[in-house]
């Protein structure tokens, strides 16, 4: 049997692509090599218009109100509210759990394999003796699929890696702290009544708990809190693609090429990729999601490329907090245009 859609990679950005093609009427599948809810070093906070997209494909979980951000430094403190309603911070493994509950509630079959061998002609694609017009690859930040395509970009700048830990204690904001030092960005996302996330960043390679101690004033609430997960690491966190379709393969979320998580619109961009790669698929206009996948992801990559240019010597690092804070209405706006839903 031939079906309209094999999805590689049984993440977000996977399960949200196989949830949009099922309510478009398309036969999918699932292939994911691992089993259950799968955790990965995230930053949690979803976004206004992440939660929007989640509400289009029947998914809601359950998290901690974000009321909006608040940039951290020594003395110094700047927060932006979200003007168009809450964010909401989510435990990643509860994210998966309510699209695997979605996905398995659409009918869609998840099955648990690697993806070996991979060969297309004008009409299809075949994957390890299953075939399909189409095949999304959404195997993640280091898509093998993207490799094996000869997409791969390479970058040339700094590398920089993310690393997270839950604490367990009442969270003491509804908006998400970033902190920033020298050489680090911590970032602090309420995920529920009793649950605390703080990831950080930096293009140094430290042990978490090293990176932690250049906060100390993050250090010091985390102090007496119980430690409730392992850490978890990621990155390089810049991957590129020379492009996002191969014939019948299109790229979706992480695969598809990464900038930073900096400015928190991870899951919100794989959404957008999800549901455009899925309209492409259904008219069979593969290239018309390239042009897509640039239209969704430009607010995103001109803002966060640019922040993270700016901000990487350490020079100015210092005056992020300090220029944010003179300048409230343009935070304010740069904050807000981030929180919209993708694309828009």
């Amino acid at each position: 049997m031939t079906l309209d859609l094999i999805v590689a990679g049984g993440g977000p950005a996977g399960l949200a692509t196989a949830l949009h093609a099922a309510r478009a009427g398309l036969s999918v599948q699932v292939l994911e090599p691992r089993s259950g809810v799968i955790d990965k070093a995230c930053g949690e906070g979803l976004m206004p218009g992440a939660l929007a997209a989640l509400a289009e494909i029947g998914v809601d979980p359950a998290g901690h109100p974000i009321a909006g951000i608040t940039y951290c430094a020594p003395g110094r403190q700047v927060t932006a509210a979200f003007r168009e309603g809450p964010g909401r911070g989510v435990r990643r493994t509860v994210l998966h759990a309510a699209l695997h509950q979605a996905v398995a509630a659409a009918g869609v079959e998840v099955v648990r394999a690697p993806v070996r061998r991979m060969s297309q002609d004008a009409d299809g694609v075949e994957i390890d003796g299953r075939r399909a017009r189409y095949v999304v690859a959404a195997d993640g930040l280091h898509s093998h699929l993207r490799r094996s395509l000869g997409l791969d970009r390479e970058h040339h700048g700094p590398a920089r890696y993310g690393q997270r830990r839950h604490y367990a204690l009442a969270p003491w904001t509804d908006h998400v702290e970033v902190h920033w030092a020298r050489d680090a960005e911590a970032y602090v996302t309420p995920v529920a009544a009793d649950l605390v996330g703080v990831a950080v960043l930096s293009t140094t390679r430290r042990s978490y708990d090293d990176h932690l101690a250049a906060f100390p004033q993050l250090v010091e609430r985390l102090a007496a809190a119980e430690r409730a997960s392992d850490v978890r690491g990621a990155g390089p966190l810049r991957q590129g693609a020379r492009r996002r379709t191969a014939g019948r393969v299109l790229l979706v979320g992480d695969a598809a090429g990464y900038v930073d998580a900096l400015t928190g619109e991870g899951v919100a961009l794989a959404l957008g990729q999800a549901g455009a790669a899925v309209r492409a698929i259904a008219v069979d206009d593969p290239q018309a999601y390239e042009a897509d996948w640039r239209r969704l992801t430009r607010r995103y990559r001109w803002l966060t490329g640019g922040l993270v240019a700016a901000t990487t010597p350490r020079r100015i690092r210092g005056a992020v907090v300090p220029a944010a804070q003179a300048l409230p209405p343009v935070f304010g706006a740069a904050v807000n245009a981030l929180a919209r839903p993708v694309g828009t």
